[in-house]
């Protein structure tokens, strides 16, 4: 007989968003997450499309964000080339297109709701091995230099890929992200900004008072944007930018990190599934992953909720889940993919036809509306 029913491998926003979406069901739920809650700040921006935020307001974590940001109107454009386009929130029948948080605030906001009665009985441990068997799945893990092992039904992995559970495809960039927090010259007014460059997308997110910076360049770049004067550094983005937003005034601290794509083979194994980063790691252009992440749980809890116990983990759940999210996981990720290979070149004819695209779209509303839909709800929206 197995310990638990469903045992989550990652106490992430994922894996938590999965957790509190079981509280209720009656099934024995275990959460394996090493390290303490608040352990750590993460400043890094994270845009929630309108849709996670139904997603964290069912799980009741939403009102533990305020304030955050909304985005109201998303301006996308190219350096050195015409066209663009802007997607409005009014225009798409939504109170915003998305929200601005910091990825800590989100992860410190699952903590507290999970510490509150999360329904899932916390392990801190580190999980280091993986078995799937017919009847159960087992986890062995260690904790303060004891071993250990836990089984269940069905196991889920959402650990961000730390644990090798299936085989990744990976595609490097060649590409770093750079972000930090910076002060306009003029009012953001709630409008996120995506303006392609040669070397990647640079993005502007409102944030509070503040704007967030997401700007991807080569890795060499990004390291010496970090290790510049915060002068230096500004002028080099209002160089990237330009003045739409006025004269860039200041900025925080800077942090960078490499971009690649990972995407895991099978998220489906027997009695495992794989969620959220460790199934795929996406580009940070148009800001899908966590979002994709989080309908990756949140359709797996409608399926644990709605079946028998003894169905939990079989072949042919499995199978139903894997098929019920393949067309809104293949979007995303052909989406991003696509997006960043289109449009981080200068090659002239192509460069011409971005801008066409851009144009075409901004005079076609239900082309927007269609794309504004997928980037909120995904495939399902």
């Amino acid at each position: 007989m197995a310990d638990y029913d469903v045992l989550v491998v990652g106490g992430g926003p994922v894996g938590a968003a999965l957790t509190l979406a079981l509280r209720g069901t009656g099934l024995a739920v275990g959460l394996f997450e090493a390290r303490a809650p608040h352990a750590a700040a993460d400043p890094r921006p994270i845009a929630l499309s309108h849709g996670s935020r139904l997603i964290l307001e069912r799980v009741g974590v939403w009102e533990l964000l305020a304030p955050a940001t909304p985005i109201l109107r998303i301006h996308v454009s190219q350096r050195g080339g015409f066209g663009r386009v802007e997607l409005d929130s009014r225009e798409a029948r939504l109170p915003a297109l998305g929200y601005v948080v910091d990825y800590g605030q989100l992860a410190a906001a699952f903590a507290r709701v999970l510490e509150a009665g999360g329904g899932a009985q916390p392990i801190r441990a580190t999980a280091s091995a993986l078995e799937a068997g017919t009847a159960a799945a087992v986890v062995r893990f260690g904790v303060d230099g004891d071993t250990g092992h836990a089984s269940a039904r069905l196991l889920v992995v959402a650990d961000g890929g730390a644990l090798p559970v299936a085989a990744v495809r990976t595609h490097d960039y060649g590409q770093a992200a750079v972000t930090a927090r910076v002060t306009c010259g003029v009012p953001h007014q709630n409008v996120a900004y995506e303006r392609f460059t040669p070397a990647g997308p640079l993005a502007i997110l409102p944030d509070g008072e503040a704007a967030a910076l997401v700007w991807t360049t080569t890795p060499q770049h990004a390291q010496q944007l970090c290790a510049l004067t915060e002068t230096g550094f500004l002028t080099q983005l209002q160089e990237s930018f330009g003045n739409r937003l006025g004269l860039f005034k200041g900025a925080g601290s800077r942090a960078w990190y490499p971009l690649a794509l990972k995407v895991a083979v099978r998220t489906a194994e027997p009695r495992t599934v794989v969620l959220g980063n460790a199934a795929q790691t996406l580009h940070p252009v148009a800001g899908q992953g966590l979002n994709l992440g989080l309908r990756d749980a949140w359709e797996l809890a409608a399926m644990l909720r709605d079946c028998d116990r003894a169905e939990i983990g079989e072949p042919g759940q499995i199978r139903a889940y894997a098929a019920r999210r393949r067309l809104d996981r293949s979007g995303g990720i052909f989406f991003t993919d696509t997006l960043v290979r289109l449009f981080s070149n200068q090659f002239t004819p192509l460069r011409l036809a971005r801008g066409l695209g851009l144009v075409v779209l901004g005079a076609v509303p239900p082309a927007k509306d269609f794309v504004v839909r997928r980037m909120t709800f995904g495939a399902r929206g």
